[in-house]
C-alpha cells in the first residue's frame, strides 16, 4: 500500500504554482533495500520533497540529482551500492543496492497518474524509455502515449501489468511501472471502534467508506473527512462494487444491519470480511447466515475480527482489526 495519491497531488499543487518538478522512482533493487521498486520521491525546485527511496541519506544525493534534472530537463539514472558497514548510515540494510530513475515530471503525467490511482478496478501501467523519459500508457484500452513499442516489449508490459508488478524490461531499455487503485475498507456501523479505525485505515492507504443507515450515527462530525453512506447495507454495498482490493468488516451489533451486509460481502470479491463481536455472537451470527441459506461461504468470515492482541479500548481493537487486513491484504499475494 502507498501513498502514491498524495505524492502526486502534491507534484501537482507544485505544477499549479508554477514550480518545476522531478520524480525519482525506484527501478531495480539487489540485497535488501527498505523500499520496493515502484517507490517514489518528488522533488520541486526548491528542494522540497515527498516521498522516499530508501530511508537514508541516499536521499540528499537523490534531491541534489534532481535538482540538475530540473535545470537540465534530461533524466538521468542512479546507482547506490553500499558495502555492509556502512549500510545502515544511508538506509541500505545488509549492503543492498537500488538503481533510479530521475525525470521531469510535466503536468500531463501527473494528471495520468492521478487518473490511474483511481481507475477502480482496473490497474494502469506506465512505460518509460530510460535514455529520453519518453513514455506511454497501457490501459485496458489500450496503449496511449507518445513512446513506441515493439511487440515483444507490449508483451511484457502487458504480463507486468497483469500482475500487478514493476520492473525493468528485459531488453533494459524501459521501466514499466504498474499503479494499481488503493485498497478499499468499507465499514458498517457508526461506532466508537469506527470512529478509531477509520483514521488509522487511511493513514495506512486504505479508502475508507462507512456505511450506517442511522443518521445520528454517521454525521460528518463524528466522521471528518470519511465518505458517508446513509442507506442500508443491503442498498449501499453493490453499488460500492466491492472487488478483490476491498476489505468490508461489520461493526454495529446489530443483526438488522451486519447481517445484510454479511450477505452482500459474501457475494463479492472482497479479500477480507470481518465480524465484530465474541465467539458466542457469532455462533449465534453463523446460525443466522445459515438459515439464510449461505453456508458455503461462511467460512470467509474473520471472526472475532482482528488479530488477539488483548486489547479493550476502542482505539486498542481499531489496531487489530487493521493489522489484521493488512496481514491479509499480503497474504492474498502468496
Amino acid at each position: 500500500m502507498t501513498k502514491d495519491r498524495a505524492l502526486f497531488e502534491k507534484a501537482d499543487t507544485w505544477l499549479q504554482e508554477n514550480r518545476k518538478v522531478a520524480l525519482a522512482t525506484v527501478i531495480e533493487t539487489w540485497g535488501s533495500s527498505p523500499r520496493p521498486v515502484g517507490s517514489h520521491l518528488v522533488v520541486s525546485e526548491e528542494g522540497d520533497f515527498l516521498g522516499s527511496v530508501s530511508g537514508g541519506c541516499v536521499e540528499s544525493a537523490v534531491i541534489d540529482s534532481a535538482m540538475k534534472v530540473i535545470r537540465t530537463g534530461e533524466p538521468r539514472t542512479l546507482e547506490f551500492t553500499v558495502a555492509d558497514e556502512r549500510a545502515w548510515e544511508v538506509g541500505l540494510s545488509c549492503g543492498g543496492s537500488i538503481r533510479l530513475l530521475v525525470e521531469l515530471l510535466s503536468p500531463t503525467a501527473v494528471d495520468s497518474r492521478r487518473t490511474a490511482e483511481s481507475q477502480r478496478p482496473h490497474s494502469t501501467a506506465f512505460i518509460t524509455r530510460l535514455n529520453d523519459g519518453v513514455w506511454t500508457q497501457l490501459t485496458p484500452a489500450g496503449f496511449k502515449g507518445d513512446l513506441s513499442l515493439n511487440p515483444g516489449q507490449k508483451s511484457e508490459a502487458a504480463t507486468l501489468l497483469e500482475s500487478n508488478r514493476s520492473g525493468i524490461s528485459t531488453d533494459q531499455s524501459l521501466f514499466i511501472k504498474t499503479c494499481t487503485p488503493p485498497p478499499r475498507l468499507i465499514l458498517v456501523g457508526a461506532v466508537h471502534i469506527a470512529q478509531a479505525l477509520a483514521p488509522m485505515a487511511e493513514t495506512a492507504g486504505f479508502e475508507v467508506t462507512l456505511v450506517d443507515p442511522r443518521r445520528g450515527f454517521a454525521t460528518e462530525t463524528r466522521f471528518p473527512d470519511t465518505d458517508l453512506q446513509l442507506e442500508w447495507p443491503d442498498k449501499a454495498l453493490p453499488k460500492l462494487l466491492p472487488d478483490s482490493m476491498t476489505a468490508i468488516v461489520t461493526l454495529s451489533h446489530d443483526p438488522k444491519i451486519d447481517d445484510p451486509a454479511l450477505k452482500a460481502a459474501l457475494d463479492s470479491n472482497a479479500f477480507y470480511i470481518g465480524a465484530l463481536g465474541s465467539q458466542r455472537t457469532h455462533s449465534k451470527r453463523i446460525d443466522r447466515l445459515t438459515e439464510a441459506g449461505l453456508t458455503s461461504a461462511l467460512h470467509r468470515i474473520h471472526a472475532p475480527v482482528g488479530l488477539d492482541l488483548g486489547g479493550r479500548s476502542p482505539a486498542e481493537i481499531a489496531v487489530s482489526i487493521i493489522a489484521e487486513i493488512i496481514r491479509a491484504f499480503y497474504q492474498r499475494e502468496q
